[in-house]
């Protein structure tokens, strides 16, 4: 399937994907790959379940001393180390635990029925059903098909070469970093179709159709779902703080500005400047899929305790391979899977946070010119005409 000969740290002069090349290869490569998620899953109980309780009442913890500081600081460093925590909780419940919970990490573990996936509450300003709907259907499924995965494209900021150019992805180096300091609002107007219905000039990348009744409908969940947690953050903690209030206001804001920054800094780095596959693309094994997975992934080497506090999203090709195992799985498995790439010769990219961030940033400059060109693939009905 794959002609990839590369492993371990990006080899840039790597050949291009490439269908009905060595499929024994291919296949010995996803055998390899169910042998570990077997033996991962026959292990999952209760020291997940301890795991992600432990975040969880660390998470709380930092909320209330995070709020508490902020309230009753009288000076700058009590203020910042208030914000710190704050954003400390903030950055748990949206990738360690969220995450995790929505894709139905923890379902079925015992203890641990309040992150089950059909019943959990994101503490974030987006909604749930249409973030499963969008990220855990369509983005794990078509990851990086042109066409298909509606995360490609994100209407003014261009992800890929292989998505129509627009004369608005000129700015894309400076509306992206926009996108920092707002990302989860960014998110919400993502997978409500807020994108679609107001700036995609009519072409449907989430939605369905247009129809009147649609529009009315997922503007009631866009606004919804922005009104409760920011009005929780903005309105009601302020109020509760009396006249203290613009303190807490701004200390809010800080906390949440950080959490999204650091969410935005983390989630570019899994896919942009990996690989990506034209309309069409369909891989015709779940081998041919893991390759297509991995080889649509970027992870970055970070220390444990950052990788929490990113959700194990650093481990971005172990995440999509096997995107119900929680995320101290992920970390564990993680030099596993890159042995077992670098045996089947499979690409599996992995550099610093600095170094993949700055490559991205490189990479989201470059698609902002309409000259940036898309890698060489070589599809599934191609192939079989050679």
């Amino acid at each position: 399937m794959l002609e990839m000969i590369s492993s371990g740290r990006r080899n840039t002069s790597a050949p291009p994907l490439r269908f009905g090349a060595d499929e024994a290869r291919i296949a010995a490569f996803g055998r390899a790959l169910d042998a570990l998620k077997a033996e991962v899953e026959a292990t999952l109980g209760e020291q997940d379940a301890q795991h992600i309780q432990n975040i969880g009442k660390l998470s709380r913890r930092m909320e209330i001393a995070g709020r508490t500081l902020i309230q009753l600081s009288f000076d700058p460093v009590t203020f910042s180390v208030g914000v710190g925590a704050l954003f400390v909780h903030k950055a748990l419940e949206l990738m360690e635990i969220g995450h995790p919970a929505l894709h139905g990490c923890y379902d079925g573990l015992p203890g641990c029925e309040k992150y089950a996936a059909d019943k959990f509450k994101w503490e974030s300003p987006v909604d749930e059903e249409s973030w499963k709907k969008v990220h855990n259907v369509r983005h794990h499924q078509f990851t990086n098909i042109a066409g298909k995965d509606p995360d490609m494209n994100f209407a003014m900021l261009r992800l890929s070469a292989r998505v129509p150019y627009r004369l608005a992805h000129l700015m894309q180096p400076i509306s992206n970093i926009f996108t920092f300091f707002g990302f989860g609002t960014a998110l919400q107007l993502h997978v409500t179709g807020m994108l679609d219905i107001y700036v995609q000039n009519g072409q449907l990348q989430v939605l369905s159709d247009r129809k009147p009744a649609t529009i009315a409908k997922q503007n009631r969940i866009f606004v919804s779902k922005l009104l409760k947690h920011f009005g929780r953050e903005y309105v009601f903690f302020p109020l509760l703080a009396g006249p203290f209030a613009p303190k807490v206001l701004l200390g809010n804001l800080l906390s949440e500005v950080l959490r999204d920054m650091w969410a935005a800094a983390i989630i570019y780095c899994g896919h942009v400047g990996a690989r990506d596959y034209p309309e069409g693309t369909e891989p015709p094994t779940r081998a041919h899929w893991y390759a297509l997975q991995a080889e649509g992934g970027r992870d970055c080497d970070v220390p444990e305790w950052v990788s929490i506090l990113c959700g194990a999203l650093d481990k971005q090709i172990e995440h999509h391979l096997f995107p119900r195992l929680p995320p101290n799985r992920l970390r564990q498995i993680a030099p596993r899977v890159r042995e077992i790439c670098a045996e089947h010769g499979i690409e599996h990219r992995f550099e610093s946070w600095p170094r993949t961030l700055a490559s991205v940033l490189r990479e989201l400059t470059k698609l902002s010119s309409k000259q940036a060109a898309p890698e060489e693939f070589v599809a599934p009905h191609a192939a079989a005409a050679e």
